[in-house]
């Protein structure tokens, strides 16, 4: 079969797979069955690029590097909506409805408002040809590599799907509304993958959402697992008669629509509708901050026009922030294992948002100053984004003595809570952190928490509980000394733990089975690879991903230790932040122990495809770079040729590059910058011909 049809046939199959799992909550194939398809496809489409389709899957996964993003004009201005927080101007607004259709009956279709940002994508002749952002209202930039990554959102629409419309709607020019947005358990996990690796987390989801769009590496954006909801179609020749119409007619056609909409025809009815999402809509995938209504019918929509700024046809009912008082019990602070401090403010319990709180963030100092907070005060407790809890204010209607509450005014530590040494705060950084890193219990603990996670050793036997009983019992001091530990070290241990979030209380008990699963789960461990290995290891800013990256590159834990910062920048990805903490990891005396302790336990200190081939050492020194596609090559296979022959891959074009390998479609801005900085350009035959060299 020629390279042209296999890849047609593969872009077929795999976009009607997709259709499948994110429409009709159907897989026909597994997820390896699929991901083989795909890396079929990628490979296919690197050596023919000119046969990569515009609805081509491998869209998804991004892997474009956009230097800056294109404004462009809406065709169709995107206006705001009024706003407003109050029942009564609601039932105003309709009144104003009433008059300016003269009585006539109307409906209105109330759908739930996202919170996320505003994209307009457009579509011609069934391909998806540009995303862009909100911007102004009337120009915005121009996103498009990293629209095509959100996977429920079709590259291609293959047939018509609603018999009662024509096929030159979806083969016509038209634009699709939606709001682009950050699932709830996606900004969980990136926090939670931000604490693994000491950076501040992100304050909500919709300012995650925004951020994320506009990153310049698609192939980013696609890890982070973005979705949009599709509310309104538009085009110069409308097809349909009424919203209704659009959002059952979208649906068919494939695109994501929430089935939380609702027709209803009075403003009382639409008051009820807000009333049942009020609390509802906490239990949704995303964030939440309203309601839209809308008049159904289009003709009553232009019979009623617009101002200046906003649809006269529709209005936005915006949820308050729920906020309610509480006492302020205490303010405990937490040492994470990289040393930063977190304050936690510790309350009487609260209902908050379908959820009993008990605890909020304080952030950091600045925070704590800014509030003005004293222990026993009654302050104002909401959820960040619908998510994360935390203080606004005091509640000055609650009276206190002014002695009393100077007294217990918070004020933030100079020396780490856990072990009393002398708090630090980098230039720049928000956070205090305790340096004592080799001996400060918490981050011991933290560390050892880190090491056993799934991502990095994953051993699922042990857990918080059991390495708290162990370090307490001085059995360990070290995830090393995991790799030490005997039967009779542990059996008959027990001990009540109880859960720093819940309160709750629960036995541990060392029993025979229990032992035997944690001692398997720690042999087991020693499969993990290297990269699973150095990100357990808890540098800091070193993250999963940043940890395969070093193990790819350096090949052993013996390169890494004495590489230079210069040399770490040559890695992707790996900026000057972090390269001077890996230095600094490597320099202490404590560290250096600890990772020849994992060493001789066992553990991978190679990476898998250490072992490559050795062909010669013809470009030993030399320092390459590559641009485009490749003939005789798939980018994987140059890179390997690259190190087989004694040379050295870097990450971007320096006055340090030796070599700019240049292919079909080679990228601009890597050539002019080549050019600028006198870096020698070759094409593929140059390059074979100085592996070849005598």
């Amino acid at each position: 079969m020629a390279a042209i049809d296999r890849i047609n046939e593969l872009t077929d199959l795999l976009n009607h797979y997709n259709d499948r799992y994110y429409q009709d909550a159907v897989s026909e194939i597994s997820d390896q069955e699929f991901d083989l398809l795909l890396k079929e496809l990628e490979k296919l489409e690197e050596a023919n690029p000119e046969s990569k389709r515009a609805d081509s899957p491998t869209h998804r996964v991004g892997g474009t590097v956009t230097k800056s993003f294109e404004a462009v004009k809406h065709k169709y201005p995107m206006l705001s909506l009024s706003n407003t927080y109050s029942e009564d101007e609601l039932r105003e607004w309709d009144d104003r409805i009433k008059k300016g259709l003269n009585g006539e009956e109307y409906e209105y279709i109330c759908e739930i408002k996202f919170d996320g940002i505003s994209l307009s994508l457009t579509y011609e002749n069934g391909i998806l040809t540009r995303g862009v952002t909100r911007g102004d209202g009337s120009q915005g930039d121009d996103i498009t590599t990293n629209i095509k990554t959100i996977r429920s959102l079709p590259l291609k629409i293959s047939k018509n799907k609603n018999t009662d419309l024509s096929d030159e709607v979806w083969k016509s020019t038209f634009e699709i509304r939606g709001e682009g947005f950050m699932p709830t358990e996606v900004f969980e996990r990136i926090n939670q993958e931000k604490e693994d690796i000491g950076e501040a987390t992100l304050a909500n989801p919709r300012n995650a959402a925004a951020g994320t769009f506009k990153m310049q590496d698609s192939a980013v954006v696609a890890s982070r697992g973005l979705d949009c909801f599709i509310y309104q179609f538009m085009s110069d020749n409308e097809p349909f008669k009424t919203h209704e119409e659009s959002l059952i007619a979208l649906k068919k056609q494939g695109f994501k629509v929430s089935d939380s909409w609702q027709k209803v025809k009075t403003i009382e009815e639409v008051i009820a509708y807000i009333n049942h999402w009020s609390e509802k809509r906490h239990s949704l995938s995303c964030a939440t901050d309203g309601i839209v209504i809308k008049i159904n019918s289009y003709a009553q929509r232009e019979d009623l026009g617009f101002t200046s700024k906003s649809p006269r046809w529709a209005i936005a009912y915006k949820y308050k922030a729920e906020s309610k008082s509480t006492i302020l019990k205490n303010v405990t602070y937490q040492v994470g294992r990289t040393g930063a401090i977190t304050p936690v403010a510790e309350l009487e319990p609260v209902e908050l948002s379908m959820t009993t709180v008990r605890r909020a963030t304080l952030h950091n100092a600045d925070e704590i100053e800014r509030l003005g907070i004293a222990i026993g005060d009654k302050v104002f407790v909401e959820k960040a984004g619908e998510i994360i809890p935390k203080i606004t204010g005091v509640d000055a209607s609650f009276i206190r003595n002014a002695d009393d509450r100077e007294a217990n005014k918070v004020i933030f530590p100079t020396a780490c809570p856990a072990c009393a040494t002398t708090l630090v705060r980098a230039e720049g950084e928000a956070a205090y952190y305790c340096p004592n890193e080799a001996l400060c219990p918490p981050q011991i603990k933290g560390r050892v928490e880190h090491f056993i996670q799934r991502k990095a050793m994953n051993i699922d036997s042990l857990g918080e509980g059991k390495i708290e009983i162990l370090m307490n019992n001085d059995i360990i001091k070290d995830a090393a000394d995991l790799y030490k530990l005997r039967s009779e070290d542990i059996l008959g241990i027990e001990k009540t733990h109880v859960d720093e979030v819940t309160g709750k209380e629960r036995k541990i008990s060392f029993k025979e089975k229990t032992v035997q699963n944690i001692l398997d789960g720690i042999e087991k461990s020693k499969e993990q690879p290297f990269s699973k290995v150095l990100f357990g290891m808890g540098i800091r800013f070193v993250g999963e991903t940043t940890a395969q990256k070093l193990a790819s590159y350096f090949k052993t834990m013996e390169n890494l230790k004495k590489a230079t910062v210069e040399e770490l920048l040559q890695v992707p990805d790996v900026g000057e932040k972090v390269a001077i903490s890996v230095i600094s990891y490597f320099k202490e005396p404590v560290n250096q122990i600890f990772v020849e302790k994992l060493e001789n336990s066992g553990l991978k200190m190679e990476a898998e495809n250490i072992v490559l081939e050795l062909e010669g050492n013809s470009l030993d020194g030399k320092t390459f770079l590559y641009t485009g596609t490749f003939e005789g090559y798939s980018r994987e296979e140059l890179e390997q040729k690259i190190e087989a022959n004694g040379g050295k891959l870097v990450s971007g074009v320096s006055k340090k590059l030796d070599f700019l390998i240049v292919g079909e479609g080679a990228g601009p801005s890597k050539l002019k910058k080549a050019e600028t900085l006198g870096v020698k350009m070759i094409s593929e035959e140059e390059f074979t011909g100085l592996i070849n060299q005598i």
